[in-house]
């Protein structure tokens, strides 16, 4: 998008967290954090245009892979993009417990594969798709990677580990 895009009073993104597994992974700080790199998503990545972002459980994300997409498992993140006329690109939902795991498998924190997971949400909703762009979206999650200081992503990730098992 270019900035003659931009909406002309950038809306601030909405993260919603519900059905967070007791005792709470999430500090009062973490979402603060989250919340600023949301915001920082809405301004750098999607040109003002904002979005809501969903951090629940595994049962929640299954139900809506079941309902929108025929999967019945549990996965990390979903986006739901939405052509809105007030400038919202649409809804991403993450299972904070496949991020939790993930986050141990590859050796960072939680906060982190998070982040990771919202933006490879949000360039699913500015248009994006790993699978049928030739490589746009991996380029892009590389360089915002970079950007933020984050650890690998999830398209690397998924790459790497398709080449181990080849």
């Amino acid at each position: 998008m270019s900035s003659d895009d931009q909406p002309p009073h950038a809306a601030k993104p909405t993260l919603l967290f519900r059905a967070l597994p007791s005792p709470n992974p999430l500090s009062a700080a973490d979402r603060r954090a989250l919340r600023a790199f949301a915001e920082q998503l809405t301004t750098e990545v999607a040109a003002g245009h904002a979005f809501l972002c969903l951090v629940t459980d595994d049962r929640e994300l299954q139900r809506l892979n079941r309902t929108f997409l025929q999967h019945d498992y549990p996965t990390d993140v979903l986006s739901f993009p939405l052509a809105s006329p007030n400038g919202g690109l649409g809804e991403i939902a993450i299972s904070i417990e496949r991020a939790a795991a993930q986050a141990a498998e590859f050796g960072h924190n939680l906060l982190d594969e998070l982040r990771i997971l919202m933006l490879h949400g949000l360039l699913h909703l500015t248009g994006l798709d790993h699978e049928r762009d030739r490589g746009r979206m991996a380029q892009a999650e590389r360089k915002w990677r970079h950007h933020f200081a984050l650890p690998e992503g999830l398209i690397a990730r998924s790459r790497r580990t398709a080449g181990a098992k080849a």
